[in-house]
């Protein structure tokens, strides 16, 4: 084993340590990208070490790096879609959206756990924001579920995992990274939003699927309601004009992506332009409610970019140590063909789920591994869909599932940490169970971009 490769198995160590220990991942990463620049130049100026890595060409470009990162015109369109999903966490439409259904669905059994997948899947093709979703979701359906009697397990897990798809629905924030990531046309934003639509949306089928069935197997799981709502025409148009506004925000967003009316940075503005207006028409909107809705973006913005820097020094002195041809030469030597490497790839994706946040997993690791999947002629829309599937598994599995930690700021009392674990293992499993179905069936993810960009 060189000595490259044991300083990047190092520089991997640490800042696992380091994130382990509660460090900030931003400066961790930053940090730990120049406490090895500076090991480097050491070993290489006092040792004459045998290595690849010169300062000048690393740490001496990171400006010119930083700047590309800032300027680059696609990031523009990430607090836009934060901003868009914030006002639209404070314009009211959830809640509309979860009385007129619970009218429609109420007398099935499960009915209030399915109105919370739909609206969930809603909140996910409108705000692309898990926080908000998760949070949005646990209010307003916890307690009403309680006093329906439902097994605390179901109806906490429901509210956290439906949460969760605001990550994977288009427009989100996560694939608009990747694209930046992968830096390819073949898996731009437009192709990879249009790629995560149908498995999107085939896992809150798939969530309704579940809760169904097992209602039905298990009638005390999700009892109907004994004192029923009649259905009446009225109960039908306030379903009607409670889906149409975000259905309109929705059509007009990534429909002015994939017809090619608009860039996704200009959709973004349109989305955001959207939302302010359904605030102001739902009287939701005031001063107070703008001025928190920019400090949120600005916060949640500065975040991402913090940790976008941190990953831009890690990833140069990385790249210095020939990190690149570390992970190329520990890929494609694994004992297996095409197949057999990429599967490999995505359970160590899942596996880094349970410790790393998903912005990490897609600024450090992506880069690396997806060069080398795609040398081996793998589909680039396809494979992004299937990691995009992985982190969102990230969000329910411990000890960093940060969907977890939300939705347990908004339990009511009576429901415990190992009530939420229980709730989300059958989510996961069918997380999983979907990632299968995608991997099996590529056009699942590829299809629709196909029909839309054809060779584009």
């Amino acid at each position: 084993m060189g000595l490259e490769t044991l300083l990047v198995i190092a520089m991997f160590a640490a800042f696992m340590v380091l994130l382990l220990l509660g460090f900030p991942v931003a400066w961790s990463l930053a940090g730990i990208g120049l406490v090895f620049a500076v090991l480097a130049n050491f070993l290489i100026e006092h040792f004459d070490a045998d290595l690849w890595f010169t300062w000048n060409g690393t740490i001496g470009v990171l400006d010119a790096r930083l700047y590309g990162v800032v300027a680059n015109e696609l990031m523009v369109a990430l607090p836009l879609f934060i901003f868009m999903g914030i006002m639209l966490d404070r314009s009211g439409i959830a809640e509309r959206l979860m009385h007129s259904l619970v009218r429609v669905l109420g007398p099935l059994r499960g009915g209030y756990a399915i109105t919370v997948v739909i609206v969930g899947v809603l909140l996910a093709a409108s705000t692309g924001i898990v926080g908000a979703s998760v949070v949005l979701l646990g209010m307003l359906s916890l307690g009403p579920m309680m006093q329906a009697q439902y097994n605390k397990s179901l109806a906490v897990g429901t509210a956290c995992s439906v949460g969760t798809l605001g990550i994977l629905v288009p427009p989100s924030i996560m694939l608009v990274l990747m694209a930046d990531r992968l830096g390819t046309s073949d898996a731009s934003v437009g192709k990879l939003f249009m790629g995560a639509l149908i498995p999107g949306l085939m896992l809150g089928a798939m969530y309704i699927l579940y809760i169904l069935i097992a209602s039905f197997i298990k009638k005390d799981l999700a009892p109907a309601p004994k004192n029923r709502e009649p259905l009446d025409l009225r109960a039908l148009l306030d379903v009607f004009l409670a889906v149409v506004p975000p259905m309109a925000l929705i059509i007009a967003v990534l429909g002015s992506i994939f017809f090619g009316i608009a860039t996704t940075t200009e959709a973004s503005a349109v989305g955001a332009f959207g939302a302010l207006l359904m605030a102001l028409l739902s009287r939701r909107l005031n001063v107070k409610v703008l001025r928190e809705s920019l400090y949120q973006t600005s916060r949640t913005t500065a975040f991402i970019f913090g940790i976008f820097i941190g990953a831009t020094v890690f990833a140069a002195v990385l790249r210095g140590l020939g990190g690149d041809d570390v992970i190329r030469d520990a890929i494609t030597g694994l004992p297996f063909g095409t197949t057999g490497i990429l599967i490999t790839v995505l359970f160590i994706t899942f596996l880094l789920g349970f410790f790393l946040d998903w912005v990490e997993i897609t600024l450090i690791i992506l880069p690396l591994v997806a060069p080398v999947v795609f040398s081996l002629g793998v589909e680039p829309v396809w494979f992004a869909v299937m990691f995009a599937i992985c982190l969102q598994t990230s969000f329910l599995t411990p000890p960093v599932g940060f969907s977890l930690f939300y939705i347990k700021g908004v339990c009511p009392p009576g429901i415990t940490t190992r009530h939420i674990y229980l709730g989300v293992l059958p989510f996961i499993a069918l997380q999983v169970l979907g990632l299968a179905l995608v991997f099996w069936f590529e056009p699942l993810a590829t299809w629709l971009p196909n029909e839309v960009y054809g060779g584009r």
